[in-house]
């Protein structure tokens, strides 16, 4: 049975010190996170109130006409339970506005553009705030692909980029996220109905044994057939790890010099430390 490793207590303390250290290198000491009521933001926050304190950490809620109304209250129960600044921001004018241009726009166009908005809302309050824009894309999401570029993929730093979705699960609960944010079907609630699991066609529970044994451990596919896993799941994931890796890093910079900004120029706030 494949099990992948979580110490809850370690990776906890891991990440509340990522959070301190990398806020305060900017020369910073707040923190903004986007608070859908979901269990990645949820987790999040509450990591960055540990490092940062609650006073410091401000979180934004921001539906839209058509979000489920248990979204706004379970990110209202995490703001509660730890203390956090709060703003509710409703997208809904903004997003009505554009759309009124392009009316045979689908579901998923709208989605990525309430994706892109929240995030310019986050960008804009971080300025306001003077605190850096937090992730909450999990190394699941990442992997796959799964994820508006320049929407909720954003972000200054992300303490779960290299947590698998069941991880966070573990360390949610560990923390003392709200158990019903914790159990919940996962969804990004950008339109009626959407489930992550739903649009990828599969569990996260089922994927993430997967992509553990591929990249961590980095089996081969006759390996990974070998442990069960069959080749059209196999073949379809790798597929989505290898087309979304676009998503995963800056825009590819045309090398002309001897230190480019994406390879060997890529660490300048350290200078000096």
């Amino acid at each position: 049975m494949i099990q992948i490793p979580t110490n809850a207590p370690l990776l906890g303390e891991i990440l509340t010190g990522f959070i301190r250290n990398e806020v305060h290198k900017t020369g910073l000491s707040k923190a903004v996170v986007g608070l859908s009521g979901g269990v990645d933001s949820a987790l999040s926050a509450m990591l960055a109130a540990k490092a940062l304190g609650a006073k410091n950490v401000l979180a934004i809620l921001m539906p839209y006409k058509s979000s489920n109304p248990g979204s706004q209250t379970h990110a209202e129960m995490v703001v509660q339970k730890i203390g956090l600044e709060s703003l509710v921001v409703d997208i809904t004018p903004q997003i009505d506005a554009y759309f009124e241009r392009f009316p045979d726009a689908d579901a998923r166009r709208s989605g990525n553009e309430m994706a892109r908005e929240r995030m310019t809302i986050l960008y804009d309050h971080s300025a306001r705030w003077n605190g850096l824009v937090i992730g909450t894309s999990n190394k699941t999401e990442l992997l796959l692909g799964y994820g508006t570029l320049h929407g909720d993929m954003a972000s200054a730093i992300n303490p779960l980029g290299d947590l698998y979705k069941t991880q966070v699960w573990a360390l949610a609960e560990a923390i003392g996220v709200p158990s019903v944010i914790v159990a919940k079907e996962p969804s990004a609630d950008l339109w009626v109905g959407q489930t992550d699991e739903g649009e990828l066609g599969f569990t996260y529970r089922e994927v993430d044994k997967l992509l553990y044994m591929m990249v961590d451990q980095r089996c081969t596919k006759p390996e990974l057939i070998t442990l069960g896993f069959t080749e059209t799941f196999i073949d379809r994931v790798a597929l989505q790890i290898m087309t979304s890796q676009f998503k995963r890093r800056l825009p590819v910079i045309a090398k002309v010099s001897q230190r480019t900004i994406d390879r060997d120029f890529r660490y300048s706030r350290d200078w000096g430390k």
